[in-house]
C-alpha cells in the first residue's frame, strides 16, 4: 500500500492552516480522519512527519523535505484535472497559427499573452511565414488559423490589418547622393544598387518579395535580417513600417524619395482552416487579434503621419 495524493493534500492542509481542526474545515474532512490519515502515512513511510508545538502542528525536517517533493505531484495532478476539464468543455489541446512576418510582432506577443492567461492548458505552435508560406500551411492542413495577404482561396477570411511598405536605406547610403525631395528618383534607378529581398517561406514556391531585378540582389529568409543589413548600409528594401517605425522616427533608416512606388500597401487577412466549427480557442484568438488591431489603429496612423 502506498501513500495517496489525498493523504499528501491532508498533510499540506494541516501545515498551511496550522492544525487539524482548521485543516478539516478547509478540505471538508473530519478532524479524526485527517489525524488517522497522517498517522497512517508515518507508519507506511516509517518517518515522523509532524510535531506539535504549543497548539500548532509543524513539519519535521524529514516531513518538510517529503512534502516539498509531494507538492510537485499535487501541482501536476491539479494541472491534469484542469486539462481534463478544459478538454471536456471543448477547448483545443493545441492550436497552430501561421503569421506573416509583416504583421507586427508586438501584436502577436500581446494576443498570445492574453490567450495564455485565458487558456493555460492549450499549447501554441506559431509559424512565422513569408509570402505564400501561410497559404501553403493552410492548404496542407498544418495550421488552424493564418494571418496572410489576400489570394488564399477556399478559406474563410476576415480583413485584419493594412500593412504599409516603404523603400528605405541607411542615411549614408549612396542612393541619397543622386536624389532629393525636389528631384526624386525613378524606380528603375534603384536597380543600380543592391536590393535585399525576402525569400518565400513556402517549400513549393520560389519567389522573392518585391524584387526589381537589381544588378545585385541578396536574399534573406527573415525581415529582421534584412533590416539589420539595411541599417549597416548594405542595401535597400521595401520594409513594413510596423517593423521599422522606431528606426524611422530616429532617422536610423530614411525613406528613399521616388517619383512613384516608394510606398506600397497590403491588406492582411485572418484565415480559418475550417469553414465552420472552429473550437473556442481559435475563435478567442481571432477575437483577440481583431481587438488588438482595432485598438492600436489610431496609434499606427499617428506613427505613419509622423514619418511622412
Amino acid at each position: 500500500m502506498k501513500v495517496t495524493l489525498e493523504q499528501w493534500r491532508m498533510l499540506k492542509a494541516v501545515v498551511e492552516h496550522g492544525g487539524f481542526s482548521h485543516a478539516a474545515a478547509a478540505v471538508h474532512k473530519s478532524q479524526s480522519s485527517i489525524h488517522h490519515a497522517i498517522q497512517k502515512m508515518e507508519q507506511m513511510l516509517n518517518v515522523k512527519l509532524l510535531q506539535v508545538k504549543g497548539r500548532k502542528a509543524h513539519l519535521t525536517d524529514a516531513g518538510r523535505l517529503l512534502l516539498q517533493r509531494a507538492e510537485h505531484l499535487l501541482e501536476s495532478s491539479a494541472n491534469i484535472d484542469a486539462l481534463a476539464a478544459s478538454l471536456n468543455a471543448g477547448e483545443e489541446a493545441e492550436i497552430s497559427i501561421a503569421v506573416d512576418q509583416t504583421f507586427p510582432t508586438e501584436y502577436v506577443g500581446a494576443v498570445l499573452e492574453q490567450f495564455a492567461a485565458e487558456y493555460p492548458n492549450t499549447r501554441i505552435q506559431l509559424y512565422e511565414t513569408v509570402l505564400s508560406g501561410a497559404a501553403e500551411a493552410l492548404i496542407q492542413g498544418q495550421v488552424d488559423m493564418a494571418i496572410a495577404g489576400s489570394g488564399v482561396s477556399h478559406f474563410l477570411a476576415e480583413p485584419l490589418f493594412a500593412v504599409d511598405f516603404i523603400a528605405v536605406a541607411a542615411p549614408a547610403h549612396p542612393v541619397f547622393d543622386q536624389c532629393s525631395v525636389a528631384e526624386p528618383l525613378l524606380i528603375e534607378q534603384l536597380s543600380n544598387y543592391r536590393q535585399l529581398v525576402t525569400r518565400d517561406s513556402a517549400l513549393s514556391r520560389n519567389e522573392d518579395s518585391g524584387w526589381l531585378e537589381a544588378d545585385q540582389r541578396w536574399t534573406v529568409s527573415n525581415i529582421a535580417t534584412s533590416v539589420e543589413m539595411i541599417c549597416r548600409g548594405m542595401g535597400f528594401a521595401w520594409i513594413p513600417v510596423t517593423r521599422i517605425k522606431e528606426l524611422l522616427l530616429r532617422e536610423a533608416l530614411v525613406p528613399i524619395p521616388l517619383q512613384a512606388g516608394s510606398c506600397r500597401s497590403m491588406m492582411l487577412h485572418l484565415y480559418y482552416a475550417r469553414q465552420e466549427g472552429s473550437g473556442p480557442g481559435v475563435q478567442r484568438l481571432a477575437e483577440l487579434f481583431h481587438q488588438c488591431c482595432d485598438n492600436d489603429h489610431s496609434n499606427y496612423s499617428k506613427i505613419k503621419s509622423e514619418i511622412k
